[in-house]
């Protein structure tokens, strides 16, 4: 009788486990750009949450770029060169983007803390122009893009060492709203 109950509660996970595997959740992870910051890490400041990737509507949305793609790409210390791991990132978007032809971006350049108001905002300008011409030699429009740098005026996160720096050296790609349709 025993084994009969363990024997039950083991098919039942099984089973809710498997009903997850057409499911997406939200968050991205970072990947360790030069700093020392956890690769779980979750930047999406939102519950977690599950996104249905079931319909073909999911992948056009947002959300889906957002939270599946991955809308932020990290730097090192000082750096506007894309790693691997954001050309990555931003070769998936530009295949989402050429998918979607009516959507258009802001490229949101940031830098950490560290360094002066003027350096910081010459810094996002150099990393939101490397994201920018990476997606233009994948095929974006040009028109569909506009650049802006906050320098270090809108950090992600706010502490002052490696793990909250590692996370404000990014470059956001924000999906304008359309109106109309």
């Amino acid at each position: 009788m025993r084994l009969l109950r363990v024997m039950s509660v083991i098919v039942c996970v099984l089973l809710v486990a498997g009903c997850g595997e057409n499911t997406v959740t939200r968050g991205n992870t970072v990947s360790n750009a030069g700093g020392s910051g956890s690769s779980d890490d979750r930047f999406t400041g939102m519950d977690d949450g599950v996104i249905e990737t079931d319909s073909e509507f999911a992948y056009f949305s947002k959300e889906y770029f957002n939270y599946e793609i991955g809308d932020r790409v990290f730097f090192a210390l000082n750096e506007s060169a894309l790693s691997e791991d954001a050309k990555d990132i931003l070769t998936e978007q530009a295949d989402w983007l050429l998918r979607n032809p009516d959507s258009t971006v802001i490229i949101e350049g940031h830098a950490d803390e560290r360094g002066t108001r003027e350096y910081n905002l010459a810094l996002g300008a150099r990393r939101s122009e490397a994201v920018r011409t990476f997606l233009l030699q994948q095929g974006v429009g040009a028109v569909r893009m506009s650049t802006v740098s906050f320098g270090k005026e809108r950090p992600f996160a706010a502490c002052s060492d490696e793990t909250c720096w590692s996370k404000n050296r990014r470059v956001v790609t924000q999906i304008e709203e359309t109106t109309g349709s």
